[in-house]
């Protein structure tokens, strides 16, 4: 709702630097405590908390990789027994897709869209909360049910019928489907949230062709989510009634199918690729300007490549069944179409090379982090297109070459570019810079290790070694590949440990950073590091694509809106002409009830179809409260 002028508000016309920055604070600050902690809306905080939730997942499914590469290291190795082999590969793979590398890459947006957009907060804060709340408790989900030994031992794509109720006994199959809609729940709200915010929260002047690169990423993404994760959660759905309830999504023999569970979760799981890449894409637009001083080359073609892979990426999916006997015609279709996808992922490559050809890099540790993914991501690239041939596909699959292509896409084309964002922007989180000297040997040990650990797997693969074996025998030619791998993994691990130590020391006692450390141009620089909880005392006015390169000393500032209540401008779509002021919600309890309610609701309902039933009143509860009016516009919108 617009807050209409009442002649008691105060605006930040007229009022001095010091005296308008105390009244924000007051107005957007967080409270001390816990109260404040677990009621607080600011995007800032709750994207921090995204962040490090996600960091201490890669950790866990790192930790889960090593125990695999101990127990391949060697033929007929006995460190880990064959069922919890299973949940552990089935643990990692889930871990990394659904806790790690999608909410990461949301966590990043959650805490910088805003600011770059040159706005206060992302449009519904209170969704925002009750997402992380969600996704924390997924995560516990899953990983508590591992430590009693009930985790999921059906791969991280559950194929049926093996997860379903004739070859999967217990809770572990249900505990997986589960899991899946706390994280795709949480992951359509921060979609939404963003879709909101770009459209309509940009800063005044920031038309579509002044938006950064990242910016366009993210939105992209977003739209990718909200289209392709209902698929997924349909799934799971349907596992879980399958499972609980007798029906027969999934059961030829009662008229279901089998092919119907691929086509809908490789539906989605297709573009969860793009899904992780293209926020990675953005994070590589942004690095590679700032470090070589001048804009991306090519900005439209990026947003069209962009644009394009976002709407390719839904043309894929028959490519991870080209063995389940489809008609060849639709494969020859599938194949285009993942060669095609090729396309605008190489115009991007070139428009790097091109910015980097006539600017004049500068080769700190955010910019070697994206030399490593061109060179690992060209490398997974050529791979993909290898896999994406039938004849080929039909030799390679469900061997090792498989899982060293997708690692050296995933991997390459998102991590790396990842850490490169976190040393990065890790200044405007934390205030405080890492350590350079420890981000090159991270780099150098991340980048080797990695290369030595999965290049070889490509070599398997081509010898015939199956995924998902716990072991094998000491006859096949396997063993020496095998045992190298897996030391080094060892200097992998080393890299990201190493990462890791530098990233806690830093945020602990690192030097203190200034404002914009890498003299870059986009708007989060132009307020301090780390941010007021207010973003901006007044919010900026955009007349280009790097409002910070502009010879003026001065950014333009819009003024007007209330000191004494939370407010925001709202802007039209395309030219992000002012068009009203927009009261933001206050911080709330509710989000956190809401989300315990409905954890409580879903967890039970793994044992009890009845849950559904009665978990509804506390739920319909919780969102009594969160939605009742409380009377004032804050609390109200």
């Amino acid at each position: 709702m617009t807050i209409k002028e009442d002649g008691q508000d105060l605006r930040d016309t007229g009022l001095g630097e010091i005296e308008l920055d105390r009244r924000l604070s007051q107005t957007w600050s967080t409270p001390a405590g816990v109260w404040g902690a677990l009621s607080t809306v600011d995007h800032k905080i709750i994207g921090r908390r995204y962040i490090v939730t996600a960091f201490v997942f890669l950790a866990l499914g790192g930790l889960l990789a090593m125990a695999m590469r101990l127990q391949l290291s060697e033929p007929e190795a006995r460190f880990i027994g064959p069922d919890r082999y299973n949940q552990i590969f089935t643990m990692h793979g889930t871990n990394m897709m659904f806790l790690f590398a999608v909410p990461v890459m949301e966590a990043m947006a959650v805490y910088l869209v805003p600011l770059m957009v040159g706005t206060r907060n992302i449009a519904f804060p209170r969704l925002n909360a009750f997402s992380y709340w969600m996704y924390l408790a997924g995560g516990l989900l899953l990983w508590i049910a591992f430590a009693v030994d009930t985790g999921p031992d059906v791969g991280w794509f559950a194929y049926v019928p093996l997860s379903g109720p004739q070859y999967a006994a217990g809770k572990r199959a249900d505990i997986w489907a589960q899991m899946i809609t706390f994280t795709e729940v949480s992951a359509l709200a921060v979609a939404v949230e963003i879709v909101v915010t770009v459209f309509k929260q940009r800063a005044p002047g920031m038309s579509l062709d002044r938006i950064p690169l990242f910016v366009w990423s993210m939105l992209v993404t977003s739209f990718l989510i909200i289209m392709a994760m209902p698929a997924i959660m349909i799934a799971s759905s349907a596992l879980i009634l399958d499972r609980l309830v007798g029906t027969h999504f999934f059961n030829p023999a009662e008229g279901g199918d089998v092919l119907l569970w691929q086509h809908l979760f490789w539906f989605f799981g297709h573009p969860e690729v793009y899904i992780i890449f293209l926020p990675a894409v953005g994070m590589v637009s942004t690095i590679v300007a700032t470090f070589t001083r001048r804009p991306v080359f090519g900005y439209l073609a990026m947003v069209m490549a962009l644009v394009a892979t976002g709407v390719l990426a839904f043309g894929l999916w028959v490519h991870h069944m080209f063995v389940a006997g489809l008609p060849r015609l639709g494969e020859s279709f599938f194949t285009a179409s993942s060669m095609a996808i090729a396309i605008p992922a190489g115009l991007q490559i070139f428009c790097w090379l091109a910015t980097m050809w006539a600017g004049r890099p500068v080769f700190k540790t955010p910019f070697l982090f994206v030399i490593g993914f061109m060179v690992i991501f060209v490398i997974g690239g050529m791979t993909g297109v290898m896999v994406a041939s039938v004849p080929f596909d039909t030799q390679v699959h469900d061997t090792y070459f498989v899982v060293a292509h997708f690692h050296y896409v995933l991997v390459g084309g998102a991590v790396f570019p990842l850490l490169g964002a976190i040393y990065y922007w890790f200044p405007k989180i934390t205030g405080r810079m890492m350590s350079e000297r420890l981000g090159r040997w991270a780099f150098g040990l991340i980048f080797t290790g990695f290369n030595l650990t999965f290049f070889p797997m490509h070599i398997l693969g081509l010898q015939g070694m199956p995924r998902r074996i716990y072991t094998y025998q000491p006859e096949m030619p396997w063993s020496a590949l095998n045992m190298f791998v897996s030391l080094s993994a060892v200097i992998l691990a080393a890299g990201f440990l190493l990462f890791f130590i530098d990233a806690i020391r830093s945020a602990v006692s690192g030097a203190a950073a200034p404002d914009n450390p890498w003299d870059a141009s986009t708007l989060e620089w132009s307020t301090s590091s780390p941010p007021p909880s207010y973003n901006f005392s007044r919010l900026p006015v955009v007349s280009s694509l790097a409002p910070l390169s502009e010879k003026s000393e001065t950014l333009p500032v819009a003024s007007g809106l209330s000191v004494d209540r939370r407010e925001l401008i709202v802007s039209s779509v395309v030219e992000a002409l002012p068009e009203a002021r927009e009261s933001s919600p206050d911080n709330s309890i509710w989000p956190l009830w809401s989300a315990l309610a409905t954890t409580v609701l879903l967890i039970w309902s793994i044992f009890t179809p009845w849950a559904v039933v009665w978990g509804s009143i506390p739920v319909s509860i919780a969102l009594i409260g969160w939605f009742w009016p409380k009377g004032t516009p804050e609390d109200d919108s």
